[in-house]
């Protein structure tokens, strides 16, 4: 990996539950997922990408270490915790030099004491648990067909690959999570979500969210009340065992009793 690139600041603050500031120690994501990838378009939209082809070469803050040096000192009484990657992936499959950045900034942050959570498309390292356990670790897993996912995340780990390491790390102790976002229509993937749902059954929580952005989902005739299925199921389940839980806004737009 010979892309660098230099940044003026590191942490940001975010509104988003995963955590209330964010890193983004990378430009770009080898992944190329075709959702479409919503931080692609957005950095195609204000000129830091030109093209698709463009967003498969990532590009590491080369200064991203010296930054964070800089910027706890300010920020760390402020702190809750810090999120791991909104729009690029820290465990970038294929890219080593991604994940050992990843590493050594989560050893940093956490010296501070400061949780920090990860979301991956790639594979979580075992390496995660000489950090310790302050940490929650994750994985992105909308479907356990790898033909979908050769389409729509094409350069990603293999769904099992993903499953095996966050198993690994929760049976060493760590706090794990699965993300089931975005979750695709019936007319782009035929599934069960009970099966994504038993596959995840030992992580301590999972998030579930709707599909934006693709024409397919627009022409689903029955989304709403599709979403509305999925989101009970994965309610029901997580309550069944005793699993945390989190339906991302406006994919459940039914009310539901308590």
């Amino acid at each position: 990996m010979n892309n660098y690139i230099r940044r003026k600041s590191l942490l940001y603050q975010t509104g988003v539950e995963y955590g209330d500031y964010c890193i983004n120690h990378v430009q770009g994501c080898a992944h190329g997922c075709r959702y479409p990838c919503y931080a692609m378009m957005m950095a195609r939209r204000f000129g830091k990408i030109s093209s698709y082809e463009e967003w498969l070469h990532p590009f590491l803050v080369e200064n991203a270490l010296e930054l964070l040096k800089k910027e706890l000192p300010r920020y760390k009484h402020k702190i809750k915790s810090v999120h791991f990657c909104f729009t690029t992936d820290p465990f970038m499959y294929g890219y080593e030099e991604v994940s050992n950045l990843t590493l050594k900034l989560l050893a940093e942050i956490n010296r501070e004491n400061i949780p920090c959570t990860v979301l991956t498309k790639g594979v979580l390292p075992i390496k995660l648990t000489e950090l310790g356990l302050l940490n929650q670790v994750g994985i992105s897993l909308v479907s356990l067909n790898e033909k979908f996912r050769q389409r729509y995340e094409p350069f990603s780990a293999p769904f099992e690959q993903r499953l095996n390491s966050l198993l690994a790390l929760s049976r060493k102790g760590l706090k794990t999570w699965v993300s089931i976002e975005p979750y695709p229509t019936p007319n782009i993937v035929s599934q069960d979500v009970m099966d994504i749902l038993k596959a995840s059954s030992f992580v301590d929580k999972i998030v579930f969210g709707r599909l934006n952005y693709n024409p397919m989902v627009t022409r689903y005739h029955d989304k709403a009340n599709f979403y509305n299925g999925m989101s009970l199921q994965v309610m029901e389940y997580c309550q069944q065992h005793d699993i945390q839980y989190h339906i991302k806004e406006g994919t459940l737009t039914q009310q539901v009793a308590e």
